[in-house]
């Protein structure tokens, strides 16, 4: 088969959708030599990507003419290249796409949770999404969880949407802890501290986490409080909140971190703490986890159905929060319990494994969309 990708999540510092692009098509074409994976963008890629003799990173030239990428240009290119299957892996299909369309809907928090998100943000999603969903040969979600979601919310088909998970990156091993100390002291960390790495955003529910924290700090005195990652959205009341702490010299945002330092911190906090209110999937719990780091989550269901007995859940509120962090943190044993069955959660997902499945599903496509189905 010719596999075309949609590049665009790979031509801004990688999160999420970016990882999973890049994972996703580095393994799609270790599985099946025969296959040809073309990753198409119209914008420069932020790396230079992995390529392979059947894996190539393209940036197709554009008919001036033709102002639209998704609209027009893509379309005509898929033409060209004669594609069999186009993937588009955030939420975007071409219009008219002359070929099997398979798009992945990672959550559908802009629907269900529209107070977390920028109304611009929103509003695109309520007008777009639907016309997605309905124009994809066949969908894949994250977890049975965001599957039944999507069958229920937008009326699709069971038959048409599969849930295949997705799985730590292999640089995500434990590090012993003396390795780390360079990368900790660069950032100002301590050897007692608790984690958090993700996008700063409402729906992460930081603001609780914070809460808890203060908490635990009264109790246990020096401890720091560690969040990890971009900037994203609705951040005001945080830092607002931040400001006016007692505790605020003892709460570090790192901003982005590369997957070296991320590894540093993972397998060198004394809690993992993930308290998000929803989730497609919840990568950052699982590379905790492929670290060695004993991990709170709330209970949320894609939390709870990804880290499944392997982590602490709890209810996502300061309470609920406080009482498992200061648990956890006066307990060493029942940390190493679960840093241990945490390493064996995370071995169970693998790249290889999502790429097999996510391949099955493109020759489902290809099949329907020959037959008129």
């Amino acid at each position: 088969m010719r596999i075309a990708i949609d590049g665009l999540p790979l031509c801004q510092p990688l999160t999420g959708v970016g990882h999973y692009t890049a994972e996703l098509a580095r393994h799609l074409a270790q599985i099946n030599q025969e296959d040809e994976i073309l990753v198409v963008s119209p914008r420069r890629f932020v790396t230079n990507p992995p390529r392979g003799t059947n894996l190539s990173y393209l940036r197709p030239t554009r008919n001036p003419l033709l102002r639209s990428w998704w609209r027009s240009n893509l379309e005509a290119y898929l033409r060209r290249q004669r594609i069999d299957v186009f993937h588009g892996t955030n939420f975007e299909l071409p219009a008219n796409a002359p070929c099997a369309t398979v798009v992945t809907i990672h959550d559908l928090s802009t629907l269900l949770h529209p107070q977390y998100h920028e109304k611009k943000n929103v509003q695109r999603a309520q007008r777009q999404l639907p016309d997605v969903v309905a124009a994809a040969t066949l969908l894949i979600t994250p977890t049975e969880s965001i599957r039944q979601e999507l069958h229920e919310r937008l009326i699709v088909g069971l038959d048409r949407i599969f849930a295949v998970t997705e799985a730590a990156r292999d640089c995500f091993q434990p590090q012993a802890f003396e390795k780390t100390a360079a990368v900790r002291r660069h950032l100002g960390i301590t050897e007692r501290f608790l984690l958090y790495v993700g996008t700063v955003e409402p729906r992460k529910n930081l603001l609780n986490l914070v809460k808890a924290f203060e908490t635990l700090a009264d109790v246990v005195g020096p401890v720091q409080l560690v969040i990890a990652g971009r900037t994203g959205w609705l951040v005001s009341e945080l830092f607002d909140y931040v400001k006016k702490s007692r505790w605020r010299k003892q709460i570090i945002f790192t901003g982005y971190l590369s997957d070296s330092n991320l590894r540093s911190l993972y397998s060198s906090c004394t809690l993992f703490v993930y308290p998000s209110l929803y989730e497609g999937f919840g990568l950052p719990p699982l590379e905790a986890m492929a670290c060695g780091a004993p991990v709170i989550a709330s209970d949320a269901v894609s939390v709870r159905e990804v880290v499944g007995n392997a982590a602490r859940l709890v209810r996502p509120e300061p309470d609920a929060l406080s009482a498992a962090i200061r648990e956890l943190f006066t307990s060493e044993q029942s940390r190493t319990r679960l840093a241990e069955n945490g390493k064996l959660r995370a071995a169970e997902f693998s790249w290889v494994q999502a790429a097999k499945r996510t391949r099955a599903v493109y020759v489902e496509a290809n099949e329907r969309f020959r037959s008129g189905n």
